[in-house]
C-alpha cells in the first residue's frame, strides 16, 4: 500500500530518491523517510509528507549512489517519526524498506528479545531487519543468503529492499504479495513498487515474482532467485508508459485531469476490440477461453471498492446481454466463507492494480478449485495478470487519484465488451440489436465529452451543499451501481458520510434519514423504472429532501421536480453508466476542493491495497 524507491549506480541516489517518493504519494501514506550510503549509512525520517521530509534533510549531506526511500501507510504502530521507514538493523549495519504484513512478526520478536535484541519501533518490518542480521552473524552467511533463510521463516507478506553498510556495491530486493519491479539500467539499478519511479530513466524493467530475491550489483548482471534457491533467468519487459501521464499538465489535481481523461480512456479501453462497422468484438486476451465462457453456467465476480461496483454493472450486462447467472462478491469475504465453487464456473477478478490483496487471495482459492479465472486490470506485468488464466487490460492509462474514476468507466467498457461478444456468440441477441449496440457504445466516447460540458453546473451545485453532513444516492438497475459508486467518491474525497441505495429500498429505512438539510442524488433517466424513479423523487419531496437529479437532456418531468438537474446525452440503458458516473465524479472531486481536502491523497486510504 506504500511506496519503496531504491536505487544504485553511478549516478547521485537523492534526487532519483526523493522524485520516485512524490511520484508514488498518489498511493497513500503517513510517513516518509530515506537512507543514502556514502562512507555512512545516514537514515532520516518523518511523519507527514515527501515535503516535510525534503526539509527535515535540506541541510543533509545525502551524497551517495546507492539509497533507498519508504511513504509508508500504517499498520503495525502509529504514523511517526520512530515507526517510519527504513530501519535499522541491531548493529545500524544494515537498513530495510518494507511494504506488506510479516504476520507472525509477534513470536519473531519475542524470541529475538531473548536473545538480547532490543526494538526501538513498533513495527513488524523492525523485526524482519533483525533477524535477517541474527541469521548472518550466527550462522556466518553472507546477506543474500540470510534474507532467504529469514524469508522462509516468516510468513505474510513483503516487498523489501535491504542496504549494507559493508557492502555499498549491492541491493537486495525480495517479494511476496506486494509489488516489485526492478528497473535495468547500464550499470544501474531502480527498484520500485511500481513503475512510476522508473520510467524517465529506463524502460527496461523486470517484475519480480513471488518468493523471488534480486540481488543487484552496480557492475554485475541482474540475479534472480527464490527463498528455495533456485535461479532464475531474469525476464526483461519494455514499459510503455508515457511520461506526460504521470504530470498534471495544468489541472489542479490528478483526479480532475483523470476525469477529463475518460472520453481518450474509453475509446483507449475499446481500441482494436471493437469495429462498429464490420459489426465484431474481439478480445484478444480471452479468446482462447471463449467457448469455456459461452458454456459456463455460472460467472462470479470477485472485487473490492469501485472495481466491485463495476462488477455489479457487470452482472446485469451479462445477464440481460448473455443470459448468464452472475454472482458478484467481495474478494474480502468470499476468501473466507468457503464458497461453492465449481470447475465449470468462470470467475472474472477485477482490480485497478492488479495487486489488490483480498482479489489474490480469492483467485488462489477459485483456482484452487479448478474455476476458470479471467482478469481485468489495469496495470501491465501486475500480479493478478500473471495469476490468471486468461484477461485483458483496460488500458485507462496510469491513474495517479486515489479515487478511482477513468478505471471504473474502462472497466465497465471492458465488461461490456465482453457481454456483447458472449451474446454475440450464444447467439442470445439478434444482430440488428448487436450492431445498434456496437454503434450506441462506439458513439460513448463523444458523448462523455459533451456530459463533461456540465462543469460549471456541478461547481453551483456544489457551492450548495459542500457543508452538508450526509447525503443519500439513489438509483435503479443499471443505475444502482452508479448510486454506489457516487456516495463512495463523495466520501472518500470529501469525508461527508453518503450512502447509495436501490431507489425501491429507500422506504425500507433510509426514509427516515430526509428532512430539509438531506440532499438526494437521483440517477433518475429515462430508460427501465423511470415511472418508479419519479415515484421516489417525490416521496423525497414530501418530505423536504433536496433533489439533484441526473437527467437525460430534455427531460421536463423530472427537471420540474427536482432542485437542481445534470443533463446526460441520450443512450441505450445499458450504457447509461458510463456517462451518469461523470457528473457525480466531477461533484465529489468540487464538494472536496471546497472544503479544503486533499482530493488526490485522501486521509487513510492508499491505491493499491496490497494488505488485509
Amino acid at each position: 500500500m506504500c511506496g519503496i524507491v531504491a536505487y544504485i549506480g553511478p549516478r547521485q541516489a537523492y534526487p532519483i530518491l526523493i522524485k520516485g517518493l512524490h511520484r508514488l504519494e498518489y498511493r497513500g501514506y503517513d510517513s516518509a523517510g530515506i537512507a543514502v550510503l556514502n562512507s555512512e549509512l545516514k537514515l532520516y525520517k518523518t511523519r507527514g509528507k515527501v515535503a516535510n521530509l525534503e526539509e527535515a534533510v535540506k541541510d543533509k549531506d545525502l551524497s551517495g549512489t546507492t539509497g533507498i526511500a519508504h511513504t509508508r501507510w500504517a499498520t503495525h504502530g502509529e504514523p511517526n517519526d520512530v515507526n517510519a521507514h527504513p530501519h535499522f538493523s541491531y548493529s545500524k549495519n544494515l537498513a530495510i524498506i518494507h511494504n506488506g504484513i510479516i504476520e507472525n512478526y509477534a513470536p519473531l520478536r519475542n524470541e529475538l528479545i531473548k536473545r538480547g535484541y532490543k526494538f526501538i519501533s513498533e513495527t513488524d518490518t523492525e523485526v524482519l531487519i533483525h533477524l535477517i542480521e541474527d541469521i548472518s552473524i550466527n550462522e556466518k552467511v553472507p546477506l543474500p543468503e540470510a534474507v532467504q533463510i529469514a524469508l522462509n521463516q516468516v510468513v505474510g507478506a513483503y516487498a523489501i529492499v535491504i542496504i549494507d553498510k559493508n557492502d555499498p556495491d549491492t541491493l537486495i530486493a525480495a517479494r511476496k504479495g506486494s509489488p516489485l519491479v526492478v528497473g535495468v539500467g547500464e550499470n544501474e539499478f531502480f527498484v520500485a513498487s511500481d513503475a512510476t519511479p522508473i520510467v524517465e530513466y529506463t524502460r527496461e524493467v523486470v517484475y519480480l515474482n513471488d518468493e523471488e530475491i534480486a540481488i543487484l550489483h552496480r557492475s554485475h548482471d541482474l540475479r534472480i532467485k527464490t527463498i528455495t534457491n533456485i535461479e532464475k533467468t531474469p525476464y526483461i519487459q519494455t514499459l510503455e508508459i508515457n511520461l506526460s501521464a504521470l504530470e498534471k499538465e495544468g489541472y489542479d489535481h490528478f483526479m480532475l485531469k483523470e476525469i477529463y481523461e475518460q472520453p481518450r480512456s474509453i475509446r483507449d479501453s475499446m481500441r482494436g476490440r471493437l469495429k462498429a462497422r464490420e459489426g465484431i468484438v474481439l478480445l484478444g486476451g480471452i479468446i482462447d477461453y471463449q467457448q469455456k465462457l459461452m458454456n459456463t453456467e455460472r460467472i462470479i465476480i470477485i472485487a473490492c471498492g469501485t472495481s466491485w461496483h463495476a462488477g455489479l454493472v457487470g452482472e446485469y450486462l451479462f445477464e440481460e446481454l448473455a443470459r448468464i447467472p452472475v454472482e458478484v462478491e467481495y474478494a474480502s469475504e468470499f476468501r473466507y466463507r468457503n464458497p461453492v465453487i465449481f470447475e465449470n464456473d468462470v470467475v472474472i477478478a477485477i482490480s485497478q492494480s492488479g495487486e489488490t490483496a483480498d482479489t489474490l487471495a480469492a483467485i488462489e482459492l477459485a483456482k484452487s478449485k479448478g474455476a476458470t479465472i479471467i482478469g481485468i486490470c489495469n496495470v501491465v506485468g501486475s500480479s493478478i495478470a500473471r495469476a490468471t488464466h486468461a484477461g485483458s487490460y483496460t488500458h485507462a492509462g496510469p491513474e495517479i487519484g486515489v479515487a478511482s474514476t477513468k478505471a471504473f468507466t474502462a472497466q465497465v467498457t471492458l465488461l461490456t465488451l465482453m457481454a456483447l461478444m458472449l451474446a454475440d456468440s450464444k447467439g442470445t441477441i439478434s444482430k440488428s440489436r448487436f450492431n445498434q449496440l456496437l454503434h450506441e457504445l462506439d458513439d460513448i466516447p463523444g458523448k462523455v465529452e459533451e456530459t463533461l460540458k456540465v462543469n460549471p453546473k456541478i461547481i453551483e451545485i456544489a457551492g450548495i451543499f459542500k457543508n452538508s453532513r450526509n447525503a443519500l444516492y439513489l438509483g435503479r438497475g443499471y443505475n444502482y451501481p452508479v448510486a454506489m459508486e457516487g456516495a463512495l467518491k463523495l466520501k472518500e474525497i470529501s469525508y461527508i458520510h453518503a450512502e447509495g441505495y436501490p431507489a425501491a429500498e429507500m422506504k425500507h429505512g433510509p426514509i427516515a434519514l430526509i428532512d430539509e438539510e438531506m440532499p438526494v442524488v437521483v440517477i433518475a433517466t429515462n430508460k427501465g423504472t423511470y415511472e418508479k424513479v419519479v415515484s421516489n423523487i417525490q416521496e423525497v419531496k414530501a418530505r423536504k429532501g433536496k433533489i439533484i437529479a441526473i437527467i437525460t437532456e430534455g427531460d421536463e418531468t423530472v427537471k420540474d421536480l427536482a432542485d437542481h438537474y445534470i443533463e446526460i446525452p441520450e443512450t441505450e440503458e445499458m450504457l447509461v453508466p458510463l456517462l451518469a458516473t461523470i457528473p457525480l465524479q466531477l461533484l465529489s472531486y468540487h464538494i472536496a476542493v471546497m472544503r479544503g481536502c486533499n482530493v488526490d491523497q485522501p486521509r487513510n486510504l492508499a491505491k493499491s491495497v496490497t494488505v488485509e
